[in-house]
């Protein structure tokens, strides 16, 4: 690895021994700081991949790194994305800053991880980032920090450099039908839709009435590509994942809080849609580099978005990746949800696409 590396960032499958894999990475690395997690599935320049790895590494003379990390997260989302955040410095050589976050998305309501991290930074930090994956099986995540392996848990890697740092998010999808009002919901759990229960207004509106012979997993299956849209004052609707349901109450867990009193759709999307999506957020995150070439890409893209694309679309979307790139190296990988704040508070993302290009 080159002597003037600043960071390594993995993205790997659960399916490796993880305490093994990264003393193989810290073998080649020695002490550059690592931070990294596991994923639904890896992306990296011209390819995506299952049960792979991909390492990147973040460096030269332009950039100034620090890495920090929060355990227990659940007890304390915003607390651990408060401490995550303060490891972002300041060099007035280097006016350019954002904090990558990489969290488990498991562990609750991710807005309030984005919340904590802006109540230290504030609106002049931008956030990018993803939530941890373990292959659709949405029992439990791994972080990586260091030669750690650890879950529950909150990372941050705070970058300040001398170039611009450009982030794009798109998503591709569209409301159809009715909107729906959501009469009772606590934090990411939805109760109930139109004064009935959450799973069967929403089953219903699938054609899927009483869900017979629907289980759990095949819940999670159906959502990948029926999520829900909550309505904004401007802009695309903010996309919420459903992550599973109680089949006793009838409610519906989503990754992120869903407001009581919000209007919300089924949203749809097709290859065309999705694709377009990519291109465009391509598009945003580079028009922030000023005319610079990118040196890479960071990609953090929903797995639901890998579900509507299918197999050879997936190949499409890597390719407009490094398409966009110019033969900068890309990186990524799939996500159980998406961090990007460029402004306001809010920052948490459901199927969606979010590129950092680093100029």
């Amino acid at each position: 690895m080159n002597d003037d590396a600043k960071l390594v960032v993995v993205f790997c499958s659960p399916s490796y021994d993880l305490p093994i894999l990264l003393r193989s990475i810290r073998d080649r690395s020695g002490h550059v700081p690592l931070v990294g997690c596991t994923t639904a599935g890896e992306i990296a320049t011209g390819a995506d991949g299952d049960a792979s790895v991909v390492v990147a590494a973040l460096g030269g003379d332009g950039f100034a790194i620090q890495t920090s990390v929060a355990t227990n997260a659940s007890r304390d989302l915003r607390g651990a994305g408060a401490r995550a955040a303060r490891c972002v410095g300041w060099d007035a050589d280097r006016p350019h800053r954002a904090l990558m976050l990489l969290t488990d998305g498991l562990a609750g309501d991710q807005e309030e991880i984005v919340r904590g991290a802006f109540g230290i930074l504030g609106a002049g930090v931008p956030l990018v980032g993803g939530c941890a994956g373990d292959d659709l099986k949405m029992t439990k995540t791994f972080q990586l920090y260091d030669d750690r392996v650890l879950s529950d848990s909150v990372l941050g890697a705070g970058i300040v450099s001398d170039a611009p740092l450009g982030i794009g998010v798109r998503h591709g999808w569209r409301a159809v039908g009715e909107p729906m009002l959501v009469t009772r919901s606590s934090g990411n759990r939805v109760y109930t839709l139109d004064d009935r229960p959450a799973l069967d207004v929403y089953l219903e509106h699938l054609g899927a009435a009483k869900g017979d012979g629907l289980d759990e997993e095949g819940l999670t299956r159906l959502s990948l590509t029926h999520p829900l849209g909550v309505s904004r004052p401007a802009g695309e609707e903010q996309v919420r994942f459903i992550g599973g349901g109680d089949f006793e109450e009838r409610s519906l867990a989503c990754i992120a809080a869903v407001p009581q009193g919000a209007l919300v759709w089924i949203m749809e999307g097709d290859a065309g849609s999705v694709l377009d999506a990519t291109d465009a957020a391509c598009s945003d995150s580079l028009s922030a580099l000023e005319g610079r070439p990118p040196l890479g890409m960071l990609a953090f893209d929903c797995v639901a978005r890998r579900g509507v694309l299918g197999e050879q679309r997936v190949k499409a979307e890597i390719s407009r990746l490094a398409e966009s790139a110019g033969g900068a190296p890309v990186a990524g990988f799939y996500t159980y949800g998406e961090i990007a704040r460029t402004r306001g508070m809010r920052g948490f993302h459901n199927q969606t696409l979010v590129v950092l290009s680093i100029g």
